[in-house]
């Protein structure tokens, strides 16, 4: 539950870092809340979609050397926006290139946040 809430903290900052550092993703709500509303939504996206759309876009990632990887990060995001719209938490993207800065902006912050979190199911022996 705790790793949960971490991954749900850290999604939802980086989501904010994304919607204040790239001009063309207009939030609905600006406040903390609907942002941890929108990290569950776009979790749940990634959860369910991205590796399905990996397995089917397997050819296209290599054949572009990785980047169609890129493309489809960019996509869940924008998906992620829309869905939340219709939850009153998401946000509106202007085009495929603020998605694009957007999903790398994401991708930056997590990462980034995620070398300061320990995790203790790796330090725990039995």
């Amino acid at each position: 539950m705790k790793k949960f809430i971490l991954n749900l903290l850290v999604n939802g900052i980086a989501l904010y870092a994304a919607v204040a550092l790239v001009s063309g993703i207009v939030p609905q709500n600006s406040n903390w809340f609907s942002f941890l509303w929108l990290a569950l939504i776009f979790g749940l996206i990634n959860a369910i979609l991205k590796p399905i759309l990996h397995v089917v876009g397997c050819p296209f990632i290599i054949l572009t050397l990785g980047l169609g990887a890129l493309l489809i990060n960019s996509f869940l995001f924008y998906l992620a926006g829309q869905i939340g719209t219709r939850f009153g938490v998401g946000f509106t993207v202007a085009g495929f290139w603020p998605a694009f800065f957007g999903a790398l902006v994401v991708s930056i912050v997590s990462f980034i946040l995620n070398i300061f979190i320990k995790d203790d199911d790796k330090h725990k022996r039995d």
